[in-house]
């Protein structure tokens, strides 16, 4: 059987810092669940404009705080809202608080499609989110091309004492983090997207690389990219199975069956690290839950274990 890992996503949109706080703890005492995750965004991206919408990385720093088992990250974090610098220092800043749990996830950020160029249709969630913090939305070349820089940045901070930089996109001098991140040469690199040239980006330099499930793609979807990566180490003679092919999958409170099912269909298609993303509002001890009702197909049942009720 396939070693399948399970982690939890609580986007930080329309709801209290209390109530991540209390799934992260509650998540952490559940050994079926091996990590946890938020998202990067400022506003949200649904229900009510003037909605809570905490800061990921402020968020994640007081959650690796208080947790002591789970590893963490953002899933994923934007390449457009924080100097690569910036992030790089936050980055090791937060796997000294947690010990060395940190997975850092990055992927493009905001971008736009030049005029007259296909894409999805409808109103880009991003416009109104960078204009309201004064960010630039970039055409997505020039995404790829920053997020690489970003990488080679990251890379030199956690492993140099001092250096240089100078990129397209890019320039630093004299630059300097201390301390290191405690995992050395440095925290995992996750990539998130699912675009052909992100995906040989992912070939070149990511440990794991995450990309959304059901709703937003199809199981085949997923199944083709994963297939598109696996061409790309090929060509670069890097052996796929290096890589952690991770989806996120919306979760049913209402039926944990049809979520279980999704489940086999995606590790069928490859994936072997499964993010259950909760909507909100979080039910009490809803962590305990999704071992009891998504995940125990995928884990041997403890022979005390009890069926656990979702409390609301």
């Amino acid at each position: 059987m396939t070693e399948v890992r399970f982690g939890i996503k609580t986007a930080p949109m329309h709801v209290s810092y209390e109530d991540i706080r209390r799934v992260w703890r509650e998540a952490d005492t559940v050994p079926e669940i091996q990590d946890a995750w938020l998202w990067d965004h400022l506003l949200p991206l649904a229900g009510p404009r003037d909605g809570q919408a905490h800061e990921s990385w402020a968020l994640l720093a007081a959650l690796a705080a208080q947790t002591e088992r789970l590893r963490l990250g953002v899933l994923v974090t934007s390449n457009r809202l924080r100097p690569p610098a910036v992030l790089g220092k936050m980055a090791s800043t937060v796997d000294v608080i947690s010990a060395g749990r940190l997975v850092l996830g990055l992927g493009v950020g905001g971008t736009h499609q030049p005029s007259g160029a296909g894409g999805i249709s409808g109103e880009n969630p991003a416009i109104a989110e960078y204009e309201a913090y004064g960010l630039t939305l970039v055409p997505p070349a020039e995404g790829i091309a920053r997020l690489a820089e970003s990488v080679e940045i990251l890379k030199r901070m956690w492993t140099r004492d001092v250096f240089d930089f100078e990129g397209r996109h890019y320039r630093l001098k004299g630059t300097r983090c201390e301390p290191k991140p405690v995992q050395r040469p440095g925290p995992p690199l996750l990539i998130g997207g699912w675009g052909t040239r992100l995906l040989r980006l992912v070939a070149e330099h990511a440990d794991m690389w995450s990309i959304p499930g059901p709703p937003h793609h199809t199981v085949e979807y997923v199944a083709e990219r994963s297939r598109l990566l696996d061409a790309h180490c090929a060509d670069l003679g890097r052996d796929p199975r290096e890589i952690t092919r991770s989806v996120q999958l919306l979760v049913s409170y209402d039926d944990p069956a049809a979520t279980r099912a999704e489940v086999g269909e995606l590790v069928a298609a490859g994936m072997n690290h499964i993010v259950l993303n909760l909507p909100r509002p979080y039910p009490r001890g809803v962590a305990r839950w999704l071992a009891d009702e998504v995940i125990a197909g995928w884990r041997p049942p403890r022979a005390d274990a009890t069926r656990a009720s979702v409390t609301a």
